[in-house]
């Protein structure tokens, strides 16, 4: 036997044999390839938009994403006092807001930046630490304080374009502190505490030492019913607030209308603003959700310790809304005590009407602005990603400050329109 001439002609039998597996194994390999493209497609329109890469074992991820609200607003009377309270209008980005986040092992991060005023912004840096066992998770930097319901749902979920007016009165929305907390799912409780950087609401955060001075916020929430379309939800939250002698700001909130020349809930008008040694506030809360009917209501109160004792007063304000999805859906309850969107029952989208009672005492004094607001909606949810928001609003300015802020124009109507996009 040649054993020169067979060996080469083993190899190439083998190899002609070997094909049918090679292409088998790559068929095998595209159809893997395909698969999970396909699941990847998926997941991003079922979640929204946005880029996520995950660890064969699940504990390093990275995602990234963001969202794009174009507002447009039409607005006269109180709303527009400052030129004798003529139609007025402007469109313009409400928010244009990108994030990156993710997680190794028991640490993770977020960090949101905001380009809608031509500028960019830290609107939130997050690191979060999960690695207690049945204990509190730890959250540090910049982040959101544990305040109103209304004020800790995102932007992205609210049912009204604009908050309501005790949620932009009470809460400072993201401050540079540390803050912990937990979650019990049997009983449905959490609580969250924690520690603030001062500079909200009129003061530069520091005292005449040059010290900074700090902000402590509480919240307690319990959800004895949290499950699917059914939700019962109570919350209470407090806030201690240090001031060092600055000037608390007159000017506290909007009539629940973004872009306006007049901010209608100011304690100063018709008199002075005055300086303060420090603040306390508090409110309650309360949601039900029965199926596509959703009632959503809060009470909050400030009580200010003015450094003239001749200047001590309280503000306060509330608001109440009802909704109902025309087409099924149901508001989604989270465990951190807030609200997200719901997810269309068909390609056809959701459809949901509301309306908002809305009010907020700013006077004391023979001085400062009462101001009711109601606010009828229709919204439209075309998808994960894409919602569509009209508003028309009712306002009524009175209190001894009225005159003095607004002149004959004591009420106001806006129309505001809303078009966000995930991605």
């Amino acid at each position: 036997m040649d054993i020169k001439n067979t060996i080469p002609s083993t190899i190439a039998m083998c190899a002609v044999l070997s094909i049918p597996n090679l292409v088998i194994a790559e068929e095998n390999s595209v159809k893997q390839l395909k698969q999970q493209l396909s699941a990847l497609t998926k997941k991003i329109s079922t979640q929204g938009g946005g880029l996520k890469v995950k660890s064969s074992k699940g504990n390093k991820t990275f995602k990234m994403g963001g969202r794009f609200q174009l507002d447009f607003n039409s607005f006269d009377g109180a709303y527009n006092a400052d030129n004798n309270g003529a139609s007025g209008s402007d469109l313009f980005p409400r928010r244009i807001r990108t994030y990156v986040q993710g997680k190794v092992d028991n640490w993770d991060y977020k960090l949101l930046l905001d380009f809608s005023d031509n500028s960019g912004e830290i609107t939130l840096a997050r690191l979060r630490y999960k690695g207690f066992n049945n204990g509190p998770v730890i959250k540090l930097g910049k982040i959101r304080e544990d305040i109103s319901l209304e004020a800790l749902t995102s932007s992205k979920h609210i049912t009204a374009i604009s908050r309501p007016m005790i949620a932009n009165v009470m809460s400072p929305y993201f401050k540079f502190g540390v803050s912990a907390y937990q979650y019990f799912k049997d009983t449905g409780l959490r609580y969250a505490i924690g520690a603030y950087k001062g500079g909200s609401f009129g003061t530069d955060g520091k005292n005449s030492n040059g010290n900074m001075d700090l902000s402590y916020t509480g919240r307690l929430t319990w959800s004895p019913v949290h499950s699917g379309g059914e939700v019962l939800h109570f919350g209470l939250w407090a806030s201690h607030r240090d001031f060092s002698g600055d000037t608390l700001s007159a000017k506290m909130a909007r009539g629940e209308v973004r872009k306006t020349n007049v901010r209608l809930v100011n304690y100063a008008a018709g008199g002075d603003s005055f300086a303060i040694d420090d603040l306390q506030q508090w409110g309650v809360e309360f949601a039900s959700v029965n199926g596509p009917f959703s009632l959503q209501g809060e009470y909050a109160k400030r009580k200010v310790n003015a450094v003239a004792a001749s200047n001590d007063t309280s503000f306060d304000g509330y608001y109440i809304t009802a909704s109902y999805f025309l087409t099924g859906e149901h508001r989604v309850y989270k465990k951190r005590g807030v609200f997200n969107s719901p997810t269309p029952l068909s390609t056809a989208g959701a459809w949901e009407v509301f309306a908002r009672m809305s009010n907020f005492d700013a006077t004391n004094n023979n001085q400062g602005t009462e101001v009711d607001v109601v606010t009828l909606g229709v919204n439209y949810y075309l998808n994960k990603k894409i919602k569509f928001m009209g508003n028309y609003l009712f306002s009524d300015v009175s209190g001894p400050g009225a005159s003095a802020l607004v002149g004959e124009h004591d009420s106001g109507n806006a129309m505001t329109l809303r078009v966000q996009y995930l991605f």
